[in-house]
């Protein structure tokens, strides 16, 4: 493994040995006799960095420290004398990769680094994936309200079986995103995922785009071509809108559900299909006279409701926040400050549109089109004592972050809570900073 390791030792003879050792192994290797030095040439980015603990000045675990606090990400792998295996435990809870005892064996202190390094590749590699998915991240189902978590389980038990699905929810809730959620949480997920918006099917044309045409079927189109139904096949197929189907082509359908073969318009040759429908609807089909109930239960082999903003409303400010930071970079902007006061405005107001109205706001904010000085209609529910304890903590959080320059840890230590806690707190809240945006946080 290519890799560049800075060893830190004030044992000039060990220093030496442990740089041949290293070397010999293929590893790319500077040398420091003191952690400043180490500290000054961070830039260069080291994979590893083996220091050990007692040193004179800063010894091993204050080095570990600040190099957490310039938030580097370097893993650090720690060398003990005997009888410092305490101060080693405290070392490991402060972030060290590893320890070693002195002396220690070559083999084991090898196969400790090339265990640290293939870990810290791992942790590269995903969080170069979170980057190239980025542009993919409208499609995450967020929230962490019970009824999110609700809505979340639910997708993950629909997934597991072989079911056609009815998506009933409000206009913006996020139906096509469940559906693909299913999609690609279930076993059909190498499969294709087709989309089919039925108030766009022109009834003329209805046929044609759902089972497909043989070859002279269309005077306008000699070729023989697929329709949504075969383009699904191994996959899932979703209808969105379905109670806008027509009532000629709503027959036809139910009886490729119910035999799971199709025949092409013009084409008698029957053709086997092995496809997931997941339908979406606004509307109760139980109540639409346009609507066929034998349809209706064969689309219904399970169904899943989506959540209102009405009812995840502790869910806004995540929601706005995550929007809001997708549009900014997307288009190569800073991300936006958000204030805690506007996060907690938004809560009181009637998102009527949900998700799609809210994401459609936020994006505006982003790119400096609107202030949202009063979006929507303000909801008539005044502050309850708990929204003011929240406002009072969040209020506190934000000016001790503020007092220490957004670092998380010194803040938690201002505040006297753990730094995992507050950083939860942050989340909660959305509350942000340029150096927890920009941090390798993994506490």
């Amino acid at each position: 493994m290519n890799a560049s390791i800075f060893i830190v030792d004030d044992d000039e003879d060990h220093l030496s040995a442990l740089a041949d050792l290293l070397e010999a192994s293929g590893y790319g290797v500077e040398t420091f006799d003191a952690a400043a030095p180490a500290l000054a040439a961070m830039p260069k980015q080291p994979d590893l960095v083996i220091s050990d603990l007692r040193m004179p000045g800063m010894d091993g675990i204050a080095l570990l420290k600040e190099l957490h606090q310039q938030h580097h990400g370097v893993p650090v792998v720690l060398l003990t004398g005997h009888g410092d295996v305490v101060h080693a435990v405290d070392a490991m809870r402060a972030g060290a990769e590893d320890f070693l005892e002195k002396p220690y064996d070559s083999a084991h202190l090898l196969a400790v680094v090339r265990r640290t390094l293939e870990a810290q590749a791992a942790r590269r590699e995903v969080a170069r994936l979170q980057q190239v998915l980025i542009a993919r991240a409208d499609d995450s189902i967020l929230g962490r309200s019970r009824a999110m978590q609700q809505f979340r389980k639910r997708i993950s038990v629909l997934a597991s079986f072989d079911l056609d699905v009815l998506i009933t929810g409000e206009t913006g809730t996020g139906k096509e995103l469940a559906a693909r959620a299913i999609h690609a949480a279930s076993t059909r997920a190498c499969g294709p995922f087709v989309a089919l918006n039925c108030a766009a099917l022109p009834e003329a044309m209805a046929e044609t785009i759902l089972f497909g045409h043989g070859e002279g079927a269309l005077a306008h189109d000699a070729e023989g071509r697929a329709g949504k139904l075969e383009a699904a096949h191994g996959g899932t197929l979703m209808l969105d809108e379905v109670e806008t189907m027509p009532l000629a082509i709503q027959a036809k359908l139910l009886r490729v559900l119910q035999e799971r073969c199709f025949e092409r318009l013009g084409d008698p040759v029957a053709r086997p299909l092995d496809v997931r429908v997941i339908a979406t609807t606004k509307t109760n089909l139980r109540l639409l006279d346009t609507f066929r109930p034998d349809l209706f239960f064969r689309l219904a082999g399970a169904e899943l409701t989506t959540p209102t903003l009405r009812e995840a409303g502790e869910d806004i400010p995540l929601i706005f926040a995550h929007y809001a930071q997708l549009a900014a970079r997307r288009y190569g902007r800073e991300d936006p400050t958000l204030p805690w006061a506007l996060l907690q405005k938004l809560k009181r107001q009637a998102w009527t549109g949900n998700v799609r109205e809210l994401k459609s706001s936020a994006e505006a904010y982003a790119l400096g089109l609107v202030e949202l000085e009063g979006t929507g209609a303000p909801r008539s529910s005044p502050m309850t004592l708990a929204d003011r304890v929240a406002e009072f903590e969040a209020r506190e959080i934000s000016a001790v972050l503020d007092a220490h320059a957004g670092n998380t840890l010194r803040a938690a230590e201002a505040l006297g809570i753990p730094r995992r806690t507050l950083n939860d707190k942050m989340r909660r809240y959305a509350i942000s900073s340029d150096a927890e945006r920009t941090s390798d946080d993994a506490s």
